[in-house]
């Protein structure tokens, strides 16, 4: 079997940081190794701890990047590795079964039972096999350390600008269209209702400046999510107007990027003051979209 440079880490959020550690087993392409990254099939912290941990990105999604990166996605149970010693974690799992020749991981990284293995312990372990480690040291964005939690909180609070930069692109998802109660198409605004992808996490409730992709194309948008307030909804989705688009897209999908929160929801009196707040709410967007460098590209 030919030696794999493998990433070490929960990538859930593929952010900054997380890219940097999948650079560093890119690199070893040059010296022969192939690129790969172990995932797990659920959070840790669900497993360990029976926590709900929002995903920043579909397992679709995080696949599909990797793959387009040039790195290879294994996935292990981790129900099946988390009681392994940190011994047999990179004698049975590293070594033996994935081949290990280089392994790179984040400052923090924790491995085998209990956490108890740390960049220490993983380099001495790896050492015996001759395999190299390579430790990313930590990232911020301002003063805030780049990681998974701090981006699902920029996210529940409505700062995709920190989101974003963490990420290292906008807070996205992809979804199929939905039929919906045809409101916006009277009121001017004709949407498309996509659901939120199971597990993702719920961006604080509001009104966004978005960007629609289908197509191969993108365009400008407005996107609410919530439970529409002024017609007595309940269960929260998202609504997106897309400017200079006319024509059906039930059933087709499309992906969703949120740039920037522009206004909490509220409920309005009238279908006409609604009415006069989406257009306000269509050229702030337009404009900040078109000001955007993700637009351009």
């Amino acid at each position: 079997m030919k030696k794999r440079a493998v990433a070490l880490g929960y990538f859930d959020g593929l952010h900054i940081a997380h890219v940097k550690v999948l650079g560093a087993a890119l690199e070893q392409k040059k010296n022969g190794l192939d690129p790969a990254v172990l995932l797990f099939d659920r959070h840790p912290a669900e497993v360990l701890f029976g926590a709900d941990v929002p995903r920043l990105l579909t397992a679709a999604d995080r696949d599909s990047i990797l793959r387009e990166m040039g790195v290879k996605p294994i996935t292990v149970s981790f129900e099946e590795i988390k009681d392994l010693s940190p011994e047999a974690f990179v004698r049975d799992v590293l070594v033996s079964s994935l081949g290990c020749g280089f392994v790179s991981c984040g400052y923090n990284y924790r491995f085998g039972r209990e956490g108890a293995g740390g960049e220490e312990t993983l380099r001495t372990l790896c050492r015996a096999y001759g395999v190299t480690v390579s430790v990313s040291a930590q990232i911020s964005v301002g003063q805030t350390p780049v990681s998974s939690s701090a981006i699902r909180g920029a996210v529940r609070a409505g700062n995709m600008e920190i989101a974003s930069a963490m990420l290292g692109r906008p807070f996205t998802f992809e979804a199929q269209v939905c039929p919906g109660e045809h409101r916006g198409r009277s009121l001017g605004a004709p949407t498309v209702n996509l659901p939120l992808p199971q597990g993702i996490v719920v961006p604080r409730l509001g009104v966004y400046a978005s960007v629609a992709e289908f197509g191969g194309k993108k365009y400008a948008a407005v996107t609410d999510i919530g439970n529409r307030p002024t017609f007595g909804g309940q269960s929260v989705r998202s609504e997106t107007f897309i400017m200079d688009y006319s024509g059906d897209l039930y059933g087709r999908n499309v992906r969703l990027h949120l740039l920037s929160f522009l206004r909490d929801e509220k409920k309005f009196p009238s279908s006409d003051t609604l009415k006069a707040q989406i257009s306000m709410d269509a050229v702030l967007a337009r404009q900040t979209v078109e000001h955007s460098a993700f637009f351009q590209k």
